[in-house]
Order: structure tokens, then sequence, then C-alpha cells
């Protein structure tokens, strides 16, 4: 079956020619203008020597050339390798040579450290965007010698679109091939039958691109529905609240952190202009309980937490009006799509269990990836009487609604007794003093480990001290899970995708000494 995911961006300029497909700092662009260009760019890869099942990396922040670029690669039937935008030079090395990237292509914002990923590979660099001095070739300036293509190259349902490299919190980044019908349902789904989008809708689109969530929840999906999207090259709370009330955006998808973000932004600057959102999304993280009921009243909307990674291109789950809405779960399934809740200690085959019990969320469906690049034994262990391993915990309750209790590699074992972060958290956030939070385990002679607070303080001036919140949490929280250590901190280190590395946090502190 011939099938590609650039088609998401082909039938959209046929059926919403005028309509327009993306604002961004350079201005509006219709679906008409970006196909045209897609396929003017596609043809200056042709002429580059890009072959179908090439891989080509891309560099870009949120803008229209993201677009262009990315769908041009696919157009000219060759792999879109990601790159996220906070690595440093040798892990952008380690993406292109892992994934045996023919070339890569930079927004000319990014250039020169497309160079300095490059040095000692030999492998081309191409710009798109704007030329700025010395620049390497413009992908536009190749385009312009040759004829546009006259449409995008056939692919089969199962080859490679799009290799996704995991953010590399537990290790060296690995590239989750994902297929073109693999992304092409996961939009699908997201657009018609997960939540009450509209082709009317203005997306705002301030999760990068590059990865899973932004990519295909927010570009793909608007894509296939032919709304609009607004990018936003890097979030910033107020910033992105004046961007959606100007664009009248009324579909946010975003992280925790972003709400977070979004609801202190508004609490600085009560009086200021809130957009006409009517449909949010979270994912990424556990939203805290007490994030979500002040985001909803303030901003007098609901918010679906959905839940995901990048090996199931994303969504696997999230809240539906359809099916009915739980705030702290992560909603059913995707159409499609399989959850289930198994047996974590038996790696070498699935063991569902029974309904309410504990284990390892496990999903089979259309949105599961191909396999790891290059590693088929861990590919082996993440997939398994053809469900995919996520190494999270949770249940499933009578219902059907999936919550997501930790990380498996996140769970804090003190003294025996397993303590799943998120629900400290969840419980944290409720102190007034305490704008964000990340609970992680350290190494305690003892215990084994012990609980420690990682707080960012609502207000910096007048920080609560660790001795409060530690008595506070005493009140609220279970003996064995309430935190003895906390450590008050300026800001959370973020991945690219806005998650809290929770692995540098422990690497930072592991030289603390136990309560």
């Amino acid at each position: 079956m011939s099938l590609s995911l650039a088609c998401i961006l082909a039938e959209a300029a046929r059926a919403h020619p005028e309509r327009v497909a993306v604002i961004d700092d350079t201005g509006r662009h219709t679906y008409a203008e970006l196909w045209t260009q897609t396929l003017a760019l596609a043809a200056g890869l042709r002429e580059s020597g890009v072959r179908p099942g090439d891989r080509v990396a891309l560099m870009a922040t949120n803008s229209a050339d993201f677009a262009r670029a990315y769908f041009a690669i696919l157009s000219v039937g060759a792999v879109v390798v990601p790159v996220h935008l906070l690595l440093a030079a040798k892990e952008i090395a380690h993406v292109l040579q892992d994934s045996g990237a023919r070339l890569l292509i930079s927004d000319h914002l990014l250039a020169e450290g497309a160079v300095r990923g490059t040095e000692g590979s030999g492998l081309p660099v191409l710009t798109v965007g704007a030329a700025e001095g010395s620049a390497p070739t413009r992908l536009e300036d190749v385009a312009a010698q040759v004829a546009p293509l006259t449409g995008y190259v056939t692919r089969l349902a199962q080859d490679p679109a799009v290799i996704l490299y995991t953010s590399g919190t537990t290790g060296t980044p690995k590239g989750a091939v994902l297929s073109q019908l693999n992304l092409i349902m996961n939009a699908t789904v997201n657009g018609y039958d997960a939540n009450d989008t509209r082709s009317t809708d203005v997306v705002m689109g301030c999760l990068p691109l590059f990865h899973a969530f932004g990519q295909t929840v927010a570009m793909n999906t608007a894509f296939r529905l032919g709304a609009t999207l607004v990018l936003m090259r890097r979030f910033e709370p107020a910033a992105a609240l004046e961007l959606m009330v100007r664009h009248g955006v009324t579909v946010f998808h975003g992280v925790p952190t972003m709400y977070v973000a979004l609801v202190g932004s508004v609490a600085a600057d009560p009086q200021r202009s809130l957009p006409p959102l009517r449909l949010c999304v979270s994912g990424g993280a556990s939203l805290p309980m007490a994030v979500l009921e002040r985001f909803e009243e303030l901003f007098q909307t609901t918010v679906y937490e959905g839940y995901g990674l990048s090996e199931t291109s994303p969504t696997a789950t999230t809240n539906q009006p359809s099916m009915g809405t739980r705030p702290g779960t992560v909603g059913h399934p995707v159409w499609g799509v399989e959850v289930e809740i198994a047996r974590q200690d038996l790696p070498d085959r699935i063991e569902l269990c029974a309904t309410g019990e504990l284990g390892e969320i496990v999903i089979r469906g259309h949105n599961v990836f191909l396999g790891y690049h290059n590693l088929p034994e861990a590919t082996a262990e993440a997939i398994v009487d053809g469900w995919f391993r996520s190494g999270d915990l949770g249940t499933k309750d009578v219902d059907g609604f999936i919550t997501v209790v930790d990380r498996t590699k996140d769970v804090v074992i003190r003294g025996g007794f397993n303590v799943y972060p998120s629900e400290v958290e969840g419980e944290l956030m409720r102190h007034p003093g305490i704008a964000q939070v990340a609970v992680i385990g350290l190494p305690h002679p003892l215990h084994g480990e012990e609980v420690c607070a990682v707080v960012v303080p609502a207000d910096p001036a007048d920080p609560p001290s660790a001795a409060e919140i530690i008595g506070w949490a005493s009140e609220r929280i279970g003996r064995h899970k309430y935190p003895r250590l906390v450590e008050l901190v300026d800001a959370l280190p973020l991945g690219p995708s806005g998650k809290v590395l929770k692995r540098e946090l422990r690497r930072r502190y592991a030289d603390s000494d136990g309560a």
C-alpha cells in the first residue's frame, strides 16, 4: 500500500489553498504557498543527491521554515531526522552518525551550531531561510536552479518517515523509527477522534516541533484538519499569551511546566487579556491537580490530559469528551489502539494485570514504532508479544481510565516502600509558596533512598524554608513518602520538550546527606 506523510500538507493545500496554514514571526503563509515552496525545496534536495530512503537531519526552530523543510524531505521520499536544539556539538554528531544522515538542513539562525556538529564528519550542511553572512549554501538557492517537483514521491505505509531520537534522560539517545502509517494515523486520530478539534481552529505551536508532541499533535494534526498553526520559536509565557490573544488562538498544547508558567504569568498581571481557548491538552508528564484546577478557573476552559511516548507517535491515550473525562487520569486509549497494564517483573512475556492493579503500561496498535534504529536487541526488549513496554507504571480502573503513576526509573524505594514522585509532587504543588517542584530519590545509608523535593519558590524574595516545607508535607503526605530533604533552586533543569531532567537533579544532589 502506498502512503506518504507528505500527503498531510499536500491534501490540505488541495482542499484549502487560500487558508492560512502557518503564522510565524515572518508573516502569514497559506497552504498553497507552503506546499509550492515545499515542492521547490524537495527538488533542491534531489539536486543535492538525496534519494528515497536516505536520512536527512533537520535542525530548525519553530517556524514556517521547519514545516517547509520537514515536508520537503518527506516529499523527496527521504526520512526526517529532527535534531534537538539543546544538544551540544558532540551530541549532534552522535545523532548524525548514528542515523546515517546524508546531509543536515539547518535554519539560518542555527547555522553556526549545525556546522560545529558536522565538524570532522564532512557531512554537507544546507540552510533554509534568510541568508546571513558566510552561512552555508541555502537550499533555496539550489532549488532555484531546477524545476520543482510536481508531487511527492510514493512510499509504502510501513516505510520509515521520521526517526525521533529519545532525549537521552536514561542514557545515550536511541532513534525511534516511525512509519508513514504511524504518523498519518496519529495525526488523524488526534484530529478527528480524540478531541473536538475543527478546521476553523487556531492552534498554538509553542511545543518544539523537533519533539514528538509538537510535531504530531500540534503541526501534523493542524495540517490534517486544515487548521491554522501559530508558531513561537521559543516559549515564554507572557509573550505566548500576547501571541494567543493577537491571533485568537483556540487550541493550546503544552507540557506541565508551560501550564505552570502561564498561570504564574496571569497571577503577575491579573488584568491582562486572555485568549479564547476552547481546547487545551497537557502531556509529557503528570499535570499537578492544583495547576489544572487553577488554569481551568483562569481561562474558563477544560484541560485534557493525555499520554504517549516518542515510540508511540506519540499519542496513546487521552481524556476524550466522547468517553467522559476524569481529571488526574490520562483517559482512554485513542481510536485503534490498545493500552493495558502488565506485570513488570516478567520481561520476556506479557501477562496482563487485574483491574486496578499496578503494573507497567503496555501499548499495541497503529501508533507503535518500527523499532530502534540499528538496535535489534533494544527493540526486542521494548516490543514483547506484540506489545510495546513503556517503562511507565500505571493502573486501569473499571471504567477504562488509565492513570500514570510514574516512570519505573523515577520510583523512589525508601525503606522497602515504593514512593511515586508524581503523587508527592501533586500534593506539594498545593503549598502556596511553591511554584514548581520535582521529587527525586537520593542514596541513603539506612533507608536505601531518601525522598528529596527540589523546589522553585513562588516568591524568590520570600521563599519558604526547607523546615517549613517538610513540616507542611508531613501533615499531608504519608510517613513513608513525605520529603525529608528539600533543596531550593531558582529553576529546574528542563529538556528540549520542557520535561524536568530528574537524572540531572539526581546527579547534582547525589552527595547530599540523608536526614
